[in-house]
């Protein structure tokens, strides 16, 4: 055998080599793709359903916050008008009151002038921040 025809023989058992490695990764990767075109089928089939789920979730959510806010609207309503009752009673009722608490002050003072001709009651007690304190000292904390 010469060197040329040994040379050939390598090349060509090289390439039987290189395309027998090639056929196997060929292999491998269509495996590979197959296993993903099935993964993406199953994630496909799945997603679908959660999807309109969430869907419907998230329209029950929008008629849940639509009632929310016309009961927020009444809820407004309702406490400008009990604040337009109150302001109209206080406006009715709060000058005569204040009138009538005024007359009652001044007939307590009235009847109290007359009372301070009788000797004070030497039993009365004060009470200072929980504890009684005799009349005679209270007094002198007055004057």
């Amino acid at each position: 055998m010469t060197g040329g025809e040994v040379a050939g023989i390598l090349v060509a058992v090289f390439w039987a080599i290189l395309v027998s490695f090639l056929a196997v990764v060929l292999v491998r990767l269509a495996q590979t793709l197959k296993a993903t075109t099935k993964l993406v089928a199953d994630v496909t089939d799945q997603a679908v359903p959660l999807l309109a789920d969430a869907s419907q979730a998230v329209r029950s959510a929008q008629t849940q916050l639509d009632r929310v806010d016309s009961i927020a609207s009444d809820v407004q309503e309702v406490t400008s008008n009990a604040s337009a009752l109150a302001g109209t009673v206080a406006s009715t009722f709060g000058g005569p009151l204040v009138k009538v608490a005024a007359f009652g002050y001044g007939v307590r003072r009235a009847l109290g002038r007359g009372r301070q001709d009788a000797p004070p009651a030497t039993d009365r007690r004060t009470v200072i921040v929980g504890r009684t304190v005799p009349s005679a000292r209270r007094r002198k904390q007055k004057g």
